[in-house]
């Protein structure tokens, strides 16, 4: 499978999401007379006309590329002779996304699209690490932030803060990480960390792809604390295929009667809108039927949504999950929550959509700043699933489609959300996830107590000074990487 995203945004350290279930309306447009031979496009030319008519149609910056004006073509031919100057699809794309656009891609397999949207990967066979820079040098290596159960990584006894500087005997760059993570098997060598130094070892480990599902519930727990039942969940992408397992942990943690909840979204790069809003639902309840999330689509379409379907703009708190079941409420009026610079999308949405209703506490790093919503365009009468897709090719689009805000109207967070308590991950000593005594839980648990972090932020500071420079993690290459997507495309009659 190939993905082209080809700006490709390094966050330092390590979701789209989905839309809330709503009917669809039909945006009615008017008609055009072309001549039919004009219609018959050339077979050669038909993902082309498939990339240039779905970004025309939906593109949330249609308006800043002058050639997806509606009037940019004096006829259809004109159009055609337009596609046919580009050497490949991707290049065509690519030439119409704004400049300011980091998020949108295209791909030629769209089932493999499909899985990873769903959870099922092949890629770093279980390991989900971050990469830092050897001093002095261009060469990486990888740190493993957390292993997901029943893959390879895990079978292999590799755990977070396993340390490795070389694939299949290769030295790690930025040049050769994607092509490396890319081989059938991978060989690792082990090492770890010490007193800001890599110590290696003379022990590797060969890994197999092999394709898994992974639960984005990693950690679900309650700890006392002074009396207090704090409940921490570490939850690292929003998939609608595992919102019953989100329930069922939020069932646990109710059950448990949680006076605090700590949120841990630290590698969660974003997922599916309508898991977001049934999250936030989970963390509250008592907001039900309240906006959580307002949408912003291109002028076309934001002009016919709030003259004939404006409830089609809110994405409100609910009561249900997608199955029917009812959600797990903690009715909380304050939730804390674990960032990195790689917590993007729907996990930032989580943050702007719940401040204005509870008391958002946020403690690491800023997050990406992503914001907007992509959706996948087939190459069908209406872009979606719903009709037939052309079977010559399994191209499909990503583009971004809408941008979000909160019920204040908060939105255009280019420079992410900034935390209140600030620190970041010291690979000298990156703990247990779940454990009390893991510095990021560390500090929402103090500031659960009352204890202030101005003492544990000095350390920080100097630990964050260190010359083993984080430059970006393992997802960097995927095509889900802090992406942020609806389920289902708007209801279209006809392409143009």
């Amino acid at each position: 499978m190939k993905i082209k995203n080809f700006t490709l945004l390094f966050a330092a350290f390590a979701f789209i999401f989905t839309s809330c279930s709503k009917d669809d309306e039909v945006l009615e447009k008017e008609p055009t007379s072309k001549n039919p031979e004009e219609n018959v496009v050339a077979q050669e030319l038909e993902v082309e006309d498939f990339i240039y008519s779905g970004m025309n149609e939906i593109y949330l910056y249609k308006a800043d590329v002058d050639v997806l004006a509606d009037n940019y073509f004096n006829s259809e031919d004109e159009k055609l002779d337009y596609l046919a100057g580009f050497s490949t699809p991707e290049s065509l794309f690519e030439s119409l996304k704004s400049s300011s656009d980091k998020f949108s891609f295209i791909t030629d397999d769209y089932k493999a699209l499909e899985d990873q949207f769903n959870g099922v990967s092949s890629s770093t066979a279980g390991m989900d690490f971050g990469l830092g820079r050897i001093t002095g040098t261009n060469y990486l290596f990888g740190f493993l932030q957390y292993v997901i159960p029943n893959t390879p990584a895990a079978e292999a006894g590799l755990t977070r803060g396993t340390i490795f500087t070389e694939i299949n005997g290769e030295k790690i760059t930025l040049n050769n990480l994607e092509s490396l993570l890319d081989s059938n098997s991978l060989t690792i060598n082990i090492g770890k960390v010490e007193n800001n130094t890599l110590v290696l070892t003379d022990e590797t480990v060969t890994l197999d792809h092999s394709s898994y599902t992974a639960n984005p519930v990693q950690v679900v727990k309650t700890l006392e604390v002074d009396g207090i039942q704090v409940g921490y969940l570490m939850y690292n992408s929003f998939i609608g295929n595992f919102d019953d397992e989100l329930n069922q942990a939020f069932g646990e943690l109710k059950s448990q009667g949680v006076d605090e909840l700590i949120l841990d979204l630290r590698y969660n790069g974003g997922g599916d809108v309508e898991s977001a809003v049934d999250l936030a639902s989970m963390i509250t309840g008592q907001f039900e039927g309240e906006v959580f999330m307002q949408e912003m689509w291109n002028e076309t379409y934001q002009k016919y949504f709030e003259e004939n379907a404006p409830e089609r703009l809110l994405n409100l708190f609910d009561s249900k999950i997608r199955t029917g079941e009812t959600i797990n409420s903690l009715n909380l009026s304050k939730v804390y929550v674990l960032t990195t610079a790689s917590t993007a999308s729907a996990s930032e949405l989580i943050i702007n959509g719940l401040e204005p209703y509870i008391e958002v506490v946020q403690i690491g790093e800023t997050t990406t700043g992503k914001f907007q919503a992509s959706v996948t365009l087939y190459d069908s009468e209406d872009f979606s699933k719903d009709t037939e897709v052309n079977k010559n090719h399994t191209y499909a689009l990503q583009p971004l489609v809408l941008k979000s805000a909160n019920a204040n109207g908060k939105s255009d967070y280019f420079n992410g959300l900034k935390p209140d308590v600030e620190m970041r991950e010291d690979i000298n000593n990156l703990g247990t996830l779940g454990s009390p005594d893991e510095p990021f839980l560390q500090a929402a648990l103090n500031h659960i107590q009352g204890i202030s972090p101005a003492a544990a932020a000095s350390a920080q500071q100097k630990r964050s000074e260190s010359t083993l420079k984080i430059v970006g993690d393992g997802e960097m290459f995927e095509p889900y990487y802090q992406r942020m997507y609806l389920d289902k495309v708007p209801a279209i009659i006809r392409r143009k």
